[in-house]
Order: C-alpha cells, then structure tokens, then sequence
C-alpha cells in the first residue's frame, strides 16, 4: 500500500495588505513513505545535538531574524542550525511546492481564501496522476490558521479518493520543520526580488547574493513544476 505524506505550512495571514506582511505562501513537502529517510534523521539530531540543539524544534524565521530563543544566541550557531536542516533536505531528496499570492492585489478574506484554493486546487489538478498513484494521502497540518485548514480539507478531499486530514504538532515531524523553513525561503526570495530583506536578513545570508548562491539556487532543484 502506497502511501504518501505532505506537510504543511503558511507565512503569513489573511489579515489585510501592509509592509511587513505583503504575502501569503503555503508550502508542502511531500514524502513517499516508501523512501526511508530514517538514517538521515538520525544524523541531523546528532548534528543539532552537536551544536547544542538536542531534540529541538527548528524555526527557520525566528533564527534568521535573532528572535524568540534565538536572541541571544550567535550568528555561526544560527547559520549551523539553518545548514544542518538544509542539509538533511538535500541528502533526502524531498520535493515541495510553494503557493502564494500577494496580498497587495486582494479585496478581503473571502478574495484571498479563493484565489489560494483556485491555485493550489489547479496544482493538484495538473498533478492528478501522480497524487493517484499513492493508495492513501496524508495531510498534515498544525491548524494553526482555520482558514487555511478549510482550504486543505476542502480542495484534497474533493479531487482525491482516499485523504487522510491529520493535527500535526511541529516539534514530532522533522518535516513540518522542513515545510517552515522552505515557506521562510520562498518569502526571502520574493522579498529579494522586490528589494525589500531586511537588515538582519542581509547580514544572516551576507546580502541578497549570498541568498541566491547558498541557499535559493539549490532548492530550486527539489521543487515540482
């Protein structure tokens, strides 16, 4: 029985247009549960216990901008947090995708809750093939935006015969984690096609071109058409 895994995760809200919050991304990150990534597990929690992270749970975000329980720690440790989660998503192979519309352009909640389902529910449609492939499919998410887990359950279970909805809780699924950290990418790399990273985003990935060469240009690689 074939069964494929897709963690999700969103940054950003619904909420109105402003500055510092121009976009809503979704991201997942797809796994099929035939490819054992056991082995790779193992060695990022004795990497992150290494560098004094045991058993912890990685937020892409608040690393880069120095926040949460991340302000007081240095900016290498930071950068090797980071590298060590990059590096388990290349040695695994795992492929996501990334949704987002720029709120600049929506009218209220209900336009933005549309076009994200009209977008991410034409993905699906052009991937029908392979998302049948699988016996079963099992979404997960932490519902931590009820809109977003009506979107999920609505266009999956409307174009797939067997959906599984499922609570994830981040700190258990090193993939969830994954899912935050290509959400947080897709959001630097948009805001660095406009202009707009910040200084402690410049400073973390040593300007827009460090960005682009170290991190960007090889997840491009892992992400589906």
């Amino acid at each position: 029985m074939r069964e494929l895994s897709i963690f999700v995760d969103e940054s950003g809200d619904f909420g109105e247009y402003s500055p510092h919050s121009p976009y809503y991304i979704v991201s997942m990150v797809f796994h099929d549960q035939d490819s054992d990534i056991s082995k790779h597990l193992n060695l990022l929690e004795m990497e992150l216990s290494n560098i004094g992270y045991p058993n912890h749970c990685v937020h892409s975000g608040p690393i880069i901008r120095r926040e949460q329980e991340y302000t007081f720690e240095d900016i290498l440790v930071r950068k090797k947090i980071i590298s060590r989660l990059m590096g388990f998503i290349r040695k695994t192979k795992v492929n996501y995708k990334s949704f987002y519309i720029e709120k600049r352009h929506l009218s209220d909640i209900t336009d933005a809750t549309g076009r994200i389902s009209k977008i991410i529910g034409m993905w699906l449609k052009n991937n029908y093939d392979m998302l049948l492939s699988f016996d079963v499919v099992k979404v997960y998410y932490d519902n931590g935006q009820i809109e977003l887990s009506k979107i999920l359950s609505s266009v999956f279970n409307v174009l797939l015969p067997s959906v599984e909805m499922k609570k994830v809780i981040p700190s258990q699924y090193r993939l969830f984690q994954v899912a935050d950290l290509i959400c947080t990418l897709k959001l630097l790399e948009l805001k660095a096609e406009t202009g707009n990273l910040s200084a402690s985003e410049k400073k973390f990935f040593s300007g827009e071109i460090g960005l682009e060469k170290n991190y960007l240009k090889d997840f491009r690689r892992q992400e589906l058409k």
